[in-house]
């Protein structure tokens, strides 16, 4: 279940957008317009969006986590965070916000641990040059389950 926003009126869509895939922009672009919801994109690079009153992209200078460190520094409490950074989600949780990944999954205080964990062992990992590979193919019932979270988050904010 997803926290309840702090402040209802206000909370924000953040996404780190240099690696959200492109068909859950596709759903934030339509949900920020069918709920009147502000987003941003935040990114080292430039941006497309529709246009909307509720949708902005912001472009950072390029550098380490750049984006990420611009999406904390603005971040209220309840506002929710899209990316797959788990470091960054971590900042986010420490803030108040609520982190999602493009899969659905909600990062959370009980699992954030672990996480951080398990990622830092596999960067270990391929720091010594083990082949981890990538993550696996993102599905239909991704698409779905991250939907599915993100329509609990805007009940939540009404």
């Amino acid at each position: 279940m997803i926290p309840a926003p702090m402040t209802a009126s206000a909370s924000r869509i953040w996404v780190d957008a240099d690696a959200c895939p492109g068909v859950i922009k596709e759903i934030l672009f339509r949900a920020a317009e069918r709920a009147q919801v502000e987003m941003t994109l935040v990114a080292n690079q430039w941006l497309r969006t529709p246009s909307s009153r509720f949708i902005r992209a912001l472009q950072v200078a390029g550098g380490f986590d750049a984006a990420d460190h611009e999406i904390v520094d603005r971040l209220a409490a309840g506002d929710l965070v899209v990316t797959q950074d788990i470091p960054l989600a971590a900042r986010v949780l420490e803030k108040g916000g609520i982190a999602l990944n493009p899969r659905g999954e909600l990062y959370t205080a009980n699992n954030m641990a672990e996480r951080l964990s398990m990622r830092n062992f596999l960067e270990e990992l391929r720091g010594s040059g083990v082949q981890t590979g990538g993550p696996a193919a993102f599905h239909a019932r991704d698409r779905l389950a991250f939907a599915n979270q993100l329509d609990r988050w805007l009940a939540q904010r009404r």
